[in-house]
């Protein structure tokens, strides 16, 4: 009896051990901007092909890379989400746990847009005001040094804005998209600015936590919620979100320009960016499924001008960029660190 328990435990693990060598359904997290895009294409994934439907995880970029990163094993996700690029230092996470072989996958652009009830009063805003509304730190009077951020009202931060009390629901610290906003928002206009650079803080990007800004999970269809409540709210979230709740959200100018599939792709907007996934190319014959599913999202008919994932709000690429994006997974294109070097300076 007690050979045949110990038979028994043997096949226990074997059959284990297969279970996580090998399986038809792909595992995806990442960002809740990306979320509304890849849930559509497993949807239609799981409909059309023998596989199974892909389980999609809204976690964030920033919690996707830590899950994606954690290990190479089948129990961790073959594809995460991004609403920004990948970070040298999430790279470096990925190495130090043996990940060791990612391809990154661009797929459209989106733009992140400031947006309130369409209850309210038109507001514009420029990229300064957005600055001096959010900075934790700012210019005080004089320009002659920076202080604690002491407005409370857009008619402070600009005499032409209305006396409203600002109030800005946004992504929290996980988020890609919260990313995206303090680095084209904050980052990149105050190491244009004498006084960040003199006081040593070039390239400044933190955002005040007096509760001005109040983080509201990584589910942008939460802020949506609040601004249906709190009226003399704006939020920050990605431009599909704003096309879903266009009978009760408007859109805010930035710089003038109103936010819109045309002048996001035409990177008119003063705050767009494109959208990813990676992929851990050492699952791809382990996991059968995922190429399949990479080329039906990057299928023209689905990621392309007139596509469907164009009327959900994504914006596309051009015909060219799409396929040599999948070519990149096609000839299994391994990211580096020179390569995000080089993107880098490009921006």
């Amino acid at each position: 009896m007690r050979h045949i328990a110990l038979v028994f435990v043997a096949l226990l693990a074997l059959c284990s051990t297969f279970s996580v060598q090998a399986r038809d359904q792909i595992k995806i997290v990442g960002s809740s901007t990306v979320y509304p895009f890849a849930s559509f294409v497993a949807e239609e994934f799981g409909a059309v092909t023998r596989f199974p439907t892909p389980v999609v995880e809204s976690t964030g970029t920033g919690g996707g890379m830590k899950i994606f990163c954690s290990g190479n094993t089948m129990d961790t996700p073959d594809i995460t989400n991004a609403s920004r690029r990948i970070k040298i230092k999430e790279m470096y996470l990925c190495e130090r746990n043996g990940v060791n072989n990612i391809t990154e996958v661009m797929f459209g652009y989106d733009g992140i847009v400031i947006a309130q009830s369409n209850q309210n009063e038109a507001l514009a805003v420029t990229k300064r005001d957005l600055l001096l509304a959010l900075a934790r730190q700012v210019p005080n009077e004089d320009n002659s040094a920076l202080i604690e951020n002491p407005y409370q009202y857009w008619s402070e931060v600009n005499p032409e804005l209305p006396k409203r009390k600002i109030k800005v629901y946004g992504p929290p610290i996980s988020s890609g998209t919260r990313d995206a906003f303090e680095e084209i928002v904050l980052q990149y206009q105050t190491e244009e600015m004498k006084i960040y650079r003199d006081a040593g803080l070039k390239g400044y990007r933190l955002i005040r936590t007096d509760g001005v800004y109040i983080p509201s999970g990584e589910n942008d269809n939460l802020i949506v919620k609040k601004l249906s409540k709190d009226t003399e709210a704006v939020g920050i979230f990605g431009y599909s979100f704003l096309m879903e709740n266009e009978d009760s959200l408007s859109g805010i100018p930035v710089d003038g320009v109103m936010p819109s599939s045309k002048v996001i792709a035409s990177q008119e907007y003063p705050i767009a960016r494109s959208l990813f996934f990676y992929v851990k190319t050492d699952h791809l014959d382990k996991v059968p499924a995922m190429k399949e599913y990479i080329e039906m999202f990057m299928n023209p008919m689905i990621v392309g001008e007139g596509g469907i994932l164009e009327e959900i709000g994504l914006i596309p690429m051009k015909s060219e960029e799409i396929a040599r994006n999948l070519q990149k997974v096609e000839n299994r294109e391994n990211l580096t660190e020179g390569d995000l070097s080089r993107a880098l300076a490009a921006n």
